[in-house]
């Protein structure tokens, strides 16, 4: 069929075959098609998008929760810890007090077996002839214990003109004082005694003068006096 034909046909019809119109129809279903298309890939773009945030969030609350637990699991780790190093500090010083008792009581038992060594130079200078050699060494070696005794916190108790008191002094003899109302006052050392670090070695034996208000008992007078509180009782 001829051009002129398919005119006059389109013409017949009650239409006209405009070819410029018939051309923008065609692009305007291109476009119309290109916007489906466009939409239908925005669409699903969104859905992507928002799945991929859901996953997302979820993965930032169970990082969430692992690292609250970790941080749990070090606190509780840290508190143990804590009581740990809180025994270990006590177990350390219980060792160290229990060694300075050994030392010191080894100590306090060594010192005590040399005091009669220490009393039998004291007699031998008491006895010796003044300004001999012999006296001479005996005092170098007196004094060399006892800056030994003094050295290791062994010192000696002073008794003479002193107070009587019982926990540092023995009475093995008294004497009656002119003192009215006075203290028992020691007059008379026979035996040194001597502390180590304020524990008693062996107390002094003295000679005390008796005061009115006196306590001083003998060794012979403490057993008559529990004696006859047995007897009493």
């Amino acid at each position: 069929m001829s051009a002129r034909r398919l005119i006059e046909s389109g013409t017949s019809r009650g239409g006209s075959l405009d070819p410029e119109k018939h051309e923008r129809q065609h692009e305007r279903g291109g476009e119309d098609e290109t916007f489906r298309d466009i939409e239908e890939k925005d669409g699903t773009r969104g859905d992507t998008e928002i799945t991929q945030e859901k996953e997302l969030t979820r993965l930032i609350q169970q990082l969430k929760r692992v690292v609250d637990e970790e941080k749990r699991k070090s606190e509780d780790y840290l508190t143990r810890l804590k009581y740990l190093q809180a025994d270990f500090e006590n177990y350390r010083k219980r060792v160290d007090r229990e060694i300075r008792e050994i030392e010191e009581f080894s100590t306090s038992r060594f010192a005590k077996r040399l005091l009669p060594i220490l009393d039998e130079l004291d007699l031998a200078l008491n006895s010796a002839e003044s300004k001999s050699p012999l006296t001479e060494g005996v005092k170098m070696v007196r004094k060399n214990l006892s800056a030994a005794f003094e050295a290791e916190g062994v010192r000696r108790i002073e008794a003479l003109g002193k107070p009587f008191d019982p926990a540092l002094h023995e009475a093995v003899d008294k004497v009656l004082g002119k003192r009215s109302g006075g203290e028992d006052i020691v007059v008379e050392e026979i035996r040194k005694g001597y502390l180590f670090k304020d524990k008693i070695l062996r107390p002094s034996m003295v000679k005390v003068e008796v005061g009115m208000k006196g306590q001083a008992r003998t060794p012979e007078e403490q057993e008559e006096e529990e004696g006859r509180e047995g007897g009493l009782t």
